[in-house]
This record gives C-alpha cells, sequence and structure tokens, in this order.
C-alpha cells in the first residue's frame, strides 16, 4: 500500500509506503520501502539512502576528493574517502569542510597581485596587482570600501598564492610589443587580478586590463581596471604613452603619462601605500609611477607592492611589474600552519599575529 504525494501550490509534501518506487519523483520525495525497511530521498536524478529501520544511520554519497562535485552547491554533504571524513560544502569560503572543523575564527586580510609589465616604444605604463583588503575600516582599491573579513574554518586548508609581475616588452621600433599582465594572488575565496600589462607601439593591439589597467600607447583605449580592486589605465594621443592605473586612482591622473597612485594600509602595524600604477612615455622624461610601487621610466616595480611597471620609448628597457603580496592578521591566541612552497614571516601585533607572504604558493590553515 503507498500513500500518495500530495501539493499545495508549489509545495508538494507526503512520505511513500511502498515496495515500488514512484515512476515520476519529485525533488526530495521521501519513501519507506517495506520489503527493506530502508529509506531513500529523491534527489533530482536518483535515490539516495538516507536510513532504515535497523539503526545503521544516514548513507551519505561518498567519493573521493578528487570526485568532488564540479559545481557544488551550499550544504551539499558527502564522505571523502580520500580523507575518511564526512565534509560539507561552504559556500561562504567556497571550501569543502570536514564535519568536525565547525569553529571559525575571522582573518583580516590584504591581497594584491603583481602588477603588469610596462610596453616598448611609446609605451604605456603597467597596471597595478589588483587590491582587496579587509583590515578595519580602511578601503579597497578602486575606491571601494573595505571587504568583510574571511572566516576560516578552524583546521580547514585554504590556498595562498602570490602573484608574479608582468615582463615587460621589447622592441625599439615599430611593432614593439605589449607588457605582459601580472599573476592572480590567492588566499582561500579571496582572488586579486593581476594587472594589465601596458601597450606598445603596434597598431591594434589591444591593451590589457586587469586588476589596474595598463596605460595605451599612440591612440589605442587604455586597460580597464575591475570594479572593488583597482582603476583603468591612461588613454592619449599620438606618439605617447599613458600611465597604468593604480589601486588609488587612475592613470594620468596627475599629468600626461604618470601612473596611478596606490592605497595605504596599517595592516602590518605602520601605514604603507601599495599597488602604484607603471608610467608611460608621455612625451617626455622624468615621468613617475604612482606612489605605491609604480615604477618610473625604464623601471621596474617595486616587490610585493603590486607596482606597474614604466615604460620608455627607444634605447632603455620597459619595465617589470612587481610581484604581489598576501597578508593575513588574526588573533594571536591562534596559530597558523603554513605548508612547503610559501615565503613568510609572522609578527605579532599587539593583540594579534600578522602573517606576510612575499612569493610561493601553498596552504594555510588556522587552529
Amino acid at each position: 500500500m503507498a500513500v500518495s504525494s500530495t501539493s499545495s501550490g508549489s509545495l508538494k509534501t507526503g512520505v511513500c509506503l511502498s515496495t515500488d518506487r514512484p515512476d515520476n519523483p519529485f525533488t526530495g520525495q521521501v519513501i519507506f520501502e517495506t520489503d527493506t525497511g530502508k529509506v531513500y530521498v529523491w534527489a533530482g536524478s536518483t535515490w539516495v539512502n538516507i536510513g532504515d529501520t535497523s539503526g545503521e544511520g544516514v548513507q551519505l554519497p561518498s567519493g573521493t576528493t578528487a570526485e568532488r562535485p564540479s559545481s557544488p552547491t551550499a550544504g551539499q554533504m558527502r564522505f571523502n574517502e580520500t580523507t575518511g571524513e564526512p565534509e560539507w560544502y561552504s559556500s561562504a569560503s567556497s571550501t569543502w569542510v570536514n564535519f568536525r572543523n565547525g569553529p571559525v575564527t575571522d582573518i583580516a586580510y590584504l591581497v594584491i597581485a603583481g602588477g603588469g609589465g610596462a610596453g616598448r616604444y611609446y609605451g604605456g605604463g603597467g597596471g597595478a596587482g589588483g587590491y582587496r583588503a579587509s583590515w578595519s575600516t580602511e578601503p579597497s582599491g578602486g575606491g571601494s570600501s573595505s571587504e568583510n573579513t574571511f572566516e576560516a574554518f578552524i583546521g580547514t586548508s585554504y590556498t595562498v598564492s602570490v602573484g608574479g609581475g608582468g615582463t615587460g616588452g621589447t622592441g625599439n621600433s615599430m611593432p614593439s610589443t605589449l607588457g605582459t599582465s601580472g599573476s592572480n594572488s590567492v588566499m582561500g575565496s579571496i582572488t586579486s587580478l593581476g594587472g594589465g600589462g601596458g601597450g606598445g607601439a603596434n597598431p591594434g593591439d589591444a591593451v590589457a586590463s586587469g586588476g589596474s589597467g595598463g596605460g595605451a600607447s599612440g591612440t589605442g583605449s587604455a586597460g580597464l581596471g575591475t570594479s572593488a580592486q583597482g582603476f583603468s589605465g591612461e588613454s592619449v594621443s599620438s606618439s605617447q604613452g599613458g600611465g597604468g592605473g593604480g589601486a588609488g586612482e587612475a592613470g594620468g591622473t596627475d599629468g600626461v603619462g604618470y601612473g596611478g597612485d596606490g592605497v595605504a594600509s596599517t595592516i602590518t602595524g605602520s601605514s604603507v601605500v601599495r599597488a602604484g600604477g607603471g608610467a608611460g612615455y608621455g612625451g617626455s622624461s622624468g615621468i613617475d609611477g604612482g606612489d605605491g610601487g609604480g615604477g618610473a621610466q625604464s623601471s621596474s616595480g617595486t616587490a610585493n607592492t603590486g607596482g606597474g611597471g614604466g615604460a620608455d620609448r627607444v634605447g632603455n628597457p620597459s619595465g617589470n611589474g612587481g610581484s604581489g603580496i598576501v597578508i593575513a592578521r588574526y588573533s594571536a591566541t591562534k596559530t597558523a600552519t603554513i605548508s612547503a612552497g610559501l615565503t613568510y614571516t609572522t609578527t605579532t601585533v599587539g593583540a594579534d599575529k600578522v602573517t606576510v607572504f612575499t612569493a610561493g604558493t601553498g596552504t594555510v590553515s588556522w587552529g
């Protein structure tokens, strides 16, 4: 005998008691198989065993770490055969979490990507690396307000990657090459985009967008910045190169060819400006990059600031972008466990610890 499912508006209810499963089940429908004593729920494409009357409990879907769903949903549960642990998916931190790792700790962060390299021969300056911040009320890049802190589950490992700077363009005549964009920096679900490479004297080449956009060369269009990370590069007239965008202002704000300024942060205990855009050719010499590590003409962006590289016309190299940085600030009662592959330092500032990652890729967990 079966109890039929009922419907009220869009809500379907009812438990089916039967030796046979329904031909047209709806998502979430539960059946109790009277012949086996097992309970199943229809998960949209398959029946999932969620228990039985013999006391065996809930049976979760299982698989290895490599077999995790490619597009998990918030709260999805499974048994991980690789770790031997049940786990659930947290959309807040974009990671799978062991059931036993419930408590969280708040992590303030500054995540800056690598800056873009400058273009060559009337080249544009490189854009600064994307700038994302959650310390105190200090702003993120692109004129955005401070972000929320990162909620880290105790004992869960999170990826950390420090982006490298892009390379400067080459060539002392037309066509020359664009600078390459910087690489992304990552901490868990927080990703900052590499700065866009600056334009070179090659008509028709598109200048790269990024965390902050690269400056244009000649009459080309400058690269665009990314919302809440950085500003766009500068577009200029013929025979000039525009400044790269910075985290705090657009390229060319202080004059033709000048890199955009970066943003200051006190997350390490003292105020430091980072993520300035690189200088473009600009039609004259002596043009500076943006405050915060942006390279002046023929200079590279400063390491671990995400500064863009500075361009020059002929006879001198165009600068590379500066590498990025990842900084985490958290309660001194917590301890960070960091894998091989990352270069870092940890200091104590007041009631907090500050871990500064300056190179590499690896993982970090807190406990």
